[in-house]
């Protein structure tokens, strides 16, 4: 295996929301009158940086708001947690706890913790900015992982449900102090599970803090899904390295773990595996899959050279020529995810 990556273009531009992404989503669901915009929570009083454990500053900042708009601002948050979470149907004794903002990344989020009064149970959900890139990445995590993944869109708002889990880069200090009894096996089997979801899909970034350890019991044992949190680098890049987790120097420990752990050909049945569950959930979305890919084919998602080298590359990995007459990222992640998943090439 070649040295790990350590370079990828940190900040990518915004692309809009097409016209007929649009009415894709609204076709399918994902389009909401929402009561608030992104925009609406920029009108803030002040940010207080928040620190972790240690006493060190985190990327989130806690946003302060001017007491005459607060009420009205926090009923309108909780109405789009009843649009989440229970189609619009009102929750009894919901409030708003916190507001976050980070401003790290395309998306600059807001993160809003809901609180239920009655148990003291919260949970929480992300207003961000909506950028093409992220959702494409939404859906195609939500058609082709085993992962469904709830969100809302207007305009250039996007709203989505928070992903449970341990961050990858701290759940792989001390497995055991966040799971139990390690299993080092299936940890692994999932890391390479991981590793073809994502190059298949084209589904770059996968950095350990940009993937979330959601572990399971099962009876004396335990078992791991690793989950993508962050889906701004969908078909974006050109190198096609960039799809694949096991490059970044972030993951070395994870790729560290298969190698002691598992053979050279328990990580080619894994890798198999993976590819057979995504085929079937493929052919069983295929339709949806079909219409998505028909809006995806004519969008600009990425810059001409970007689109040109990873065609080229890819042209190289599958022995395929025809990916080089490709000149948008929607076709060549369909005629990559094609030959991945050895199905009919689109022509």
């Amino acid at each position: 295996m070649s040295g790990p990556l350590n370079h990828i273009e940190l900040r990518k531009p915004m692309y809009p929301v097409s016209e007929a992404y649009a009415a894709y989503l609204e076709h399918h669901g994902r389009a909401s009158e929402l009561p608030l915009r992104y925009e609406d929570l920029l009108r803030w009083d002040g940010l207080m940086p928040q620190v972790d454990a240690r006493g060190q500053e985190t990327l989130w900042q806690t946003v302060l708001l001017h007491p005459a708009e607060m009420a009205e601002l926090h009923e309108r948050l909780v109405a789009i947690y009843q649009l989440l979470i229970a189609d619009g149907r009102r929750v009894d004794y919901l409030t708003v706890a916190s507001i976050d903002f980070c401003a790290y990344g395309n998306s600059q989020p807001f993160r809003i913790k809901i609180l239920n009064q009655v148990n003291d149970n919260h949970d929480y959900y992300y207003i961000k900015k909506a950028d093409a890139s992220r959702l494409y990445g939404l859906e195609l995590e939500h058609l082709l992982s085993p992962n469904k993944i709830n969100y809302l869109f207007q305009g250039g708002t996007l709203v989505e449900e928070h992903i449970i889990g341990v961050p990858g880069d701290l759940f792989i200090r001390d497995p055991e102090r966040f799971g139990g009894h390690l299993n080092p096996v299936r940890l692994s089997k999932e890391f390479v599970k991981f590793n073809e979801r994502s190059f298949a899909r084209l589904l770059g970034d996968m950095r350990a803090y940009n993937f979330v350890v959601d572990v399971i019991q099962d009876f004396d044992q335990v078992q791991y899904r690793l989950r993508s949190i962050d889906f701004d680098q969908q078909s974006y890049e050109g190198r096609h390295r960039i799809y694949l987790p096991q490059f970044y120097k972030e993951n070395l420990p994870y790729v560290r773990f298969a190698e002691q752990y598992i053979s050279r050909e328990n990580v080619d049945q894994y890798a198999n595996e993976e590819r057979a569950l995504l085929r079937r959930r493929y052919r069983i979305a295929q339709d949806q899959i079909d219409e998505l890919f028909d809006v995806m084919r004519t969008e600009v998602l990425s810059s001409e050279g970007h689109v040109a080298q990873l065609a080229s590359e890819l042209a190289e990995l599958h022995g395929d020529p025809g990916f080089r007459s490709l000149d948008t990222m929607g076709r060549v992640l369909h005629r990559h995810l094609s030959r991945r998943l050895e199905l009919h090439v689109p022509a």
